[in-house]
């Protein structure tokens, strides 16, 4: 029996590793491929179970796709199993940014900035193709309008990373007004198991603790990157802003064109979109060396990992109880809309530079108009793009 239990854990992990390598697309292309894996052909879970799940984990702080991997572990084979699925699931990405990061850093830069010219503008499209496919979906009466729009108006005016978890608490809470509308449903008590989250504060606490009194970068590093996957609502496309809000705008780790580069470079990349932190961290401790450029990229990848899966063990084992007040189901209309204001916000700061050069734009809006329009995979604009930067610059 015990080694049959580990022979089906092999399978699901070799299939974890099979979507690592080839899952591009985010969690709506990850989504078919778990149904196709863990549904139809092992029958890990049944579908309306693996739907509930990846529900669960969209209104979760952190990353859809590996929160709900890694649920599924958790419901396989308990806590060993989960965390063996997240560092399958993370490695692959997570050394390929790593590498690009190396890349930006040592390649000659005026030629890298020729080559990637066009990537740019294309990395700034996916931001708001990501607001646009988001918002389709969770923008629908006046109330998520005026908070998206507000939402971006305020990151946009106040460009501080503390800004961002108070737009999200600003229209979690004005929603939560609107609970009246929802369904009244049968309450029973609610019991709650509070060991990972009470984990989930403490390595935040001591973080913050240990990184002000030493000063020291990783420390602080593994801080900023725990902080942006703990406020990190909705996944990967408000990731982005995030980050850049952090990095870009008020730390200088990074510029703007390197941090466009690196969502670009994402989009090439498999398997979970959460690892831009890993160049972004990569990058963030070039000073380091080439050895303290991997572990900025490990620490990062560590830290925006980590507390998006504390939370999931937490949540999901009194999410049923939880959702009979109404308060709480309303509320996930505002935190949508602010996350999608807040990408908007992000992907106008990215533009501000190159609005006024017009290959620039119509680059980014050519791309956008066919991400809408068309099925074209986001890899293969990404090297269409790379291409037409390397034949202008031979």
């Amino acid at each position: 029996m015990r080694k049959t239990r580990q022979i089906r854990y092999f399978i699901f992990l070799r299939d974890v590793l099979a979507i690592a390598v080839t899952g591009f697309g985010g969690p709506n292309v990850h989504l078919t491929m778990f149904i196709k894996r863990f549904v139809i052909r092992h029958g890990y879970l049944t579908e309306a179970e693996l739907m509930e799940l990846q529900a669960l984990c969209q209104i979760l702080p952190g990353p859809t796709s590996t929160q709900t991997l890694t649920a599924i572990g958790f419901k396989l084979g308990g806590p060993l199993l989960a965390y063996l699925t997240l560092l399958v699931w993370i490695f692959p990405a997570t050394v390929v940014m790593a590498v690009a990061a190396l890349a930006v850093t040592y390649i000659d830069s005026e030629y890298l900035l020729k080559i990637t010219f066009f990537i740019k503008p294309m990395g700034i499209a996916f931001i708001f193709y990501a607001a646009y496919v988001i918002g389709r979906k969770v923008i629908q009466t006046k109330t998520s309008w005026v908070l998206m729009v507000a939402g971006a108006g305020l990151a946009f005016l106040y460009r501080s990373p503390y800004i961002t978890p108070l737009v999200i608490l600003m229209g979690g809470v004005i929603a939560a007004f609107k609970y009246d509308k929802q369904e009244k449903l049968e309450k029973h008590p609610l019991h709650v198991d509070w060991g990972n989250f009470l984990l989930w504060a403490g390595v935040f606490g001591a973080a913050i603790a240990i990184g002000s009194i030493t000063q020291n970068l990783p420390v602080r590093l593994f801080e900023n990157f725990y902080r942006n996957g703990s406020l990190a609502f909705g996944g990967g496309h408000i990731m982005k802003p995030l980050l850049f809000n952090e990095f870009v705008e008020f730390k200088n780790y990074l510029t703007a064109d390197e941090f466009l580069s690196g969502i670009a470079i994402s989009e090439l990349v498999p398997g979970p979109t959460f690892s831009i932190a890993s160049f972004v961290g990569s990058l963030s401790m070039r000073e380091w060396g080439v050895s303290g450029q991997f572990l900025g990229a490990a620490i990062a990848a560590f830290g925006i990992f980590l507390p998006g899966i504390l939370m999931i063990f937490f949540v999901v084992r009194f999410w049923n109880q939880l959702k009979q007040y109404r308060a709480i189901r309303a509320s996930l209309e505002g935190i949508n809309a602010s996350s999608t204001g807040l990408t908007i916000a992000a992907g106008i700061s990215l533009f501000e530079p190159m609005a006024d050069n017009m290959i620039s734009v119509w680059t980014a809006f050519v791309t956008f108009i066919i991400l809408i329009t068309t099925k074209v995979p986001s890899y293969a604009l990404i090297l269409g793009g790379l291409l037409l930067g390397v034949l202008l610059n031979l």
